[in-house]
Order: structure tokens, then C-alpha cells, then sequence
């Protein structure tokens, strides 16, 4: 099937051809779908804590913290052009008639083209735009006279502020009296107010795509004194990008590999589930985890700093609990109080552990208790497409709490869509991990995934249709086999930007 050119390409990604066959089954036969057993609610697998647990954790958290490795992981490797994808389209459409131009503010909602141009001056990266611009006019008298596509091409194009291709993290997000911020510096603001260590250093790292590096190393020391004097921290900043290795083969409609035009396999990156091996090259004991885009200005930052503190807090006590466990069932004791702990860290045990006998129960209970942990927050779901926290049945019986996407799901299996429906919350990816075992050893995370989890998606390339695979999503099934914790945090706390326009909310204002 494989020409010699083919298997060196496929070396090249440091791939086998046992995987490659392995994904063109799931393109043919498809991802099993996840069984969903019951929706995650409150006191039913999910935590909502009361203002007294939550000030008892405050007050404590910088004695959890303080003998621990902290680190801020960001995905941050991702284009931002689809979030200009409706300017894109303008660009592609608009002609400059009397008809376009009525056709343009016909449409006055928050998400119009007509918005965006109508509070231009209101983003924060209308200074670089106005400074960019280099028609006979100014960026002013251009907007007057509707010259909206050179307006436009400056602010996307290469030739211009290039935002078409740049990643978010290196967008100007937010105005403030005397600067305007990128993602990444809201990030290291963050890092600076929760991820402290008792020496005083603040360790990022980001994933970023090979093309971005140099920008985001640029970026980076361009602001890095400005923030170390700012909140008397020493930044530590590291990077890593998707490998090569985690991707996929992209298939056409009948599932036979797609070819370029030069007649080689198109390989994928294969979504944010790759990122896994980036994530278990870490060195740290408690790594936060949240998206590029979820960032707001100062004066929204207090509720985000507060619950982040909330639930890296919350993670260290139920460590320590899960450690102080694992080592009483080593001196023989209670087998019912690690099932009841295990059950709050989202493990119902499997079919066969009644028929195990005490020496049998003590070893799975303490193979269980020493897994890497999670604790995610969840907020109450307004809509919002993606994961959310339920109850799910495994192959061994056991019921355990997951993180689950809509795509994993049967949705015309009638009990699974009920299940599905009555779910009340929604994942934000705001998660904090503990990564090290009871030893102090860290994990080898690869251990606690379900490879049998993933997506088939549409594309086109050269406009054509193809198949995409995306690996088990970072938070999905890269994470099935951890103890979790879902615990509600304020909606507040969750403002990514997905289109150009969303800056303009007063989130992000």
C-alpha cells in the first residue's frame, strides 16, 4: 500500500506503520463512543464549595504551596485566523459598491463587520494599526472615505501587522492608560499573582508552533523586565512545540490516504491531545493549565487569580489526603475510607472488586490512589458548545468521572442523548494537575490515557475534502485515567476570545 517514498515520509514523522494502520481503521470503523452513565451534578461528582471552605483554602494556600514545583502551562501554538474569519470573508466579498456598503450595515450586531469598523479605535491594537498604515492618507481619513479592504490587508496581511497568521499570544488584547497587552503578558500578570514560589520565581511554558518561537522568545524578553520589577518575581519561561511524532494521517471520502499535489501523504497535526507528551515533559509538581485566549484585563483579574488560588489549593488537600491513604493501606488500614476517597476523586471500582479478596482490594485500591490528579473547574453551561463533566462507564465496570466532548458521544442512542442533556455545566479547560507519584517520582503520563478516545473531522486542502484525526483531547481522554475533581467556579472566570469582536465586550474592555 506504502510506496518506499511513502515509509520515508512516515520515518520522518517518526511514525511506525502499525500506527498509520491503526488510525486508517478508526477513518473505516470509527472511535468507539464514550458510554455515558450519569451527568456530573452538584454533590453528585461535582464540588460547589460554600465562602467558608473557600476562605479556609485562601487562607491556606500559601502553605500548600510552599514546598511545591509550580509551573503555568499554556497551549499557545494555534493561528489566529479564525478569529478574523468573518473579516476574511469581507475581504473576499466586498467590492466597494453602494449595494456592499448596504449590505455591510444592514447588520449591526455585536459580531458585525460593521461593529468592528465602528469602534476600530476601540481595540487595543489600533495604535500599531495606525502606525502601520502607509496609504497617501491616514488611517483616519481611510476609514472616512471606507476604504475598508486596504484598512483591512494592513491590519492581516504579512505586509502589514500580520495578524492573519500570528498566534493570539502575540496579539494586542487589551488597552490600558499607558501600554497594551498581548495574551501572553496577561499570562505572566496571572503567573506573577498565583504561581509564585517561596524564592520568588514564576515558571511559564508555552507550546508554540516552530514558525512563532522566535517571535514569542522576542516578545517575551521584550516585556520580561518590565513585569519582574513590576511584581518583584524572577520569570522562567520555557517552550515546547507539537511533535511531529503526534501526527495523524489525513484520509479522502473513501478513506484511502490524501494526497498533496506533489503526490506525498498529508499529515495533520492532530488537535490539542498532542500536546500530552509536551505536558509530560514537564518537570513540576502542580502545573496549571489554561488556554492562550481565557485572559482579561486587570480590573476583571480578581475573581480569576481568587478561584485559580481555589482550586490549586483544593488540589494539594485532596493530595494529601490521597498520600496519606495510600500509605495507611499499606499498614492495613481501612479499606471502606479509601473507597469512599476514591469515589470523591471520581472512581466507582470495577465489577470484579467485590469478589477480590482484602490482600486483592488493598492492591487495586493503592493503584488507584497513586495516579496522577486533577481538579478542574467547571462553570455553569450557558450554551456553550464542547465538554462537560459526567459519570462514565468503563470496559471493567467501574464508573469514573470524565471530561466529555459532544463528538464522543451516541447522540442517537436515546439515553445517551438524555444523559447528555441534562448535564449543567460546561468545561472551561481551567484544570491544575499534580504530576508526581507517592514516591515523588512524576508519572509517566502516557500510562493514564484511553487511546480508544478521539475525533474524526471534515477538512479540505486545494479544495478538497478531506478526513482529519484529532488524538484523545488533552483534558479528555489524555487525562481518562487520573483522579479528578470537577468543582463549580463563577462564569466570570471564563472569557476566551474566539472572534475578533469579542474584545470589544466589557470582559475584555
Amino acid at each position: 500500500m506504502f510506496s518506499a517514498s511513502d515509509l520515508a515520509q512516515i520515518k520522518q514523522h517518526q511514525l511506525t506503520t502499525d500506527l498509520i494502520d491503526y488510525q486508517l481503521d478508526k477513518f473505516k470503523n470509527g472511535f468507539p463512543p464514550t458510554s455515558l452513565f450519569a451527568p456530573s451534578l452538584e454533590n453528585l461528582g461535582l464540588q460547589k464549595l460554600n465562602e467558608a471552605e473557600i476562605e479556609s483554602i485562601l487562607a491556606n494556600y500559601d502553605r500548600l504551596t510552599k514546598d511545591h514545583n509550580l509551573l503555568k502551562f499554556v497551549p499557545a501554538s494555534g493561528a489566529a485566523t479564525r478569529m478574523f474569519k468573518s473579516l476574511f470573508s469581507f475581504m473576499a466579498e466586498y467590492q466597494g459598491t453602494d449595494e456592499d456598503y448596504e449590505k455591510m450595515i444592514a447588520d449591526q450586531s455585536s459580531g458585525s463587520i460593521f461593529t468592528f469598523f465602528k469602534k476600530l479605535e476601540k481595540f487595543a491594537f489600533y495604535e500599531d494599526l495606525k502606525a502601520t498604515y502607509s496609504g497617501s492618507d491616514s488611517l483616519e481619513e481611510a476609514h472616512v472615505k471606507r476604504e475598508y479592504i486596504k484598512i483591512l490587508e494592513t491590519m492581516l496581511s504579512e505586509n502589514g501587522l500580520d495578524y492573519g497568521s500570528l498566534p493570539k499570544g502575540l496579539l494586542r488584547f487589551h488597552k490600558y492608560e499607558n501600554e497594551n497587552r498581548t495574551p501572553v503578558e496577561e499570562h505572566i500578570v496571572e503567573g506573577a499573582q498565583y504561581a509564585k514560589q517561596a524564592d520568588g520565581t514564576v515558571q511559564l511554558h508555552f507550546t508554540v508552533s516552530p514558525d512563532h518561537m522566535e517571535k514569542f522568545k522576542a516578545h517575551i524578553e521584550d516585556v520580561r523586565g518590565k513585569y519582574e520589577s513590576k511584581f518583584s518575581v524572577k520569570l522562567s519561561v520555557s517552550y515546547s512545540i507539537q511533535k511531529s511524532s503526534t501526527d495523524t494521517i489525513a484520509v479522502d471520502m473513501e478513506n484511502e490516504p490524501f494526497r498533496n499535489e506533489d503526490g506525498s501523504i498529508l499529515f495533520r497535526p492532530a488537535g490539542h491531545g498532542a500536546l500530552l507528551e509536551n505536558l509530560n515533559d514537564i518537570s513540576a509538581d502542580v502545573v496549571f493549565i489554561k488556554n492562550i485566549d481565557n485572559v482579561v484585563p486587570d480590573h476583571m483579574k480578581a475573581e480569576t487569580i481568587k478561584y485559580k488560588k481555589v482550586i490549586g489549593g483544593l488540589l494539594l488537600q485532596y493530595k494529601e489526603q490521597i498520600h496519606e491513604m495510600y500509605h495507611a493501606l499499606e499498614k492495613n488500614g481501612s479499606i471502606e475510607d479509601a473507597v469512599q476517597l476514591l469515589e470523591k476523586v471520581g472512581l466507582k471500582p470495577s465489577d470484579s472488586y467485590p469478589s477480590m479478596s482484602d490482600e486483592e482490594k488493598r492492591t487495586y485500591l493503592k493503584s488507584k490512589l497513586n495516579r496522577p490528579i486533577r481538579v478542574c473547574g467547571m462553570v455553569k453551561s450557558e450554551g456553550d458548545p464542547g465538554g462537560g463533566p459526567f459519570w462514565v462507564k468503563s470496559d471493567d465496570g467501574s464508573i469514573t468521572l470524565q471530561i466529555v466532548e459532544t463528538a464522543q458521544i451516541d447522540l442517537t442512542d436515546e439515553n445517551q442523548k438524555k444523559v447528555f442533556n441534562e448535564a449543567t455545566h460546561f468545561n472551561p479547560a481551567d484544570i491544575v494537575c499534580y504530576l508526581k507519584d507517592v514516591g515523588g517520582n512524576e508519572f509517566d503520563l502516557m500510562n493514564y490515557r484511553d487511546s480508544n478516545t478521539g475525533f474524526v473531522t471534515k477538512k479540505s486542502k486545494d479544495g478538497q475534502d478531506l478526513k482529519a484525526q484529532e488524538l484523545p483531547g488533552l483534558w479528555n481522554g489524555s487525562m481518562a485515567d487520573w483522579n479528578t475533581v470537577f468543582v463549580e467556579i463563577p462564569v466570570i472566570t471564563f472569557n476566551p476570545v474566539k472572534s475578533v469582536n469579542d474584545l470589544l465586550k466589557p470582559e475584555h474592555s
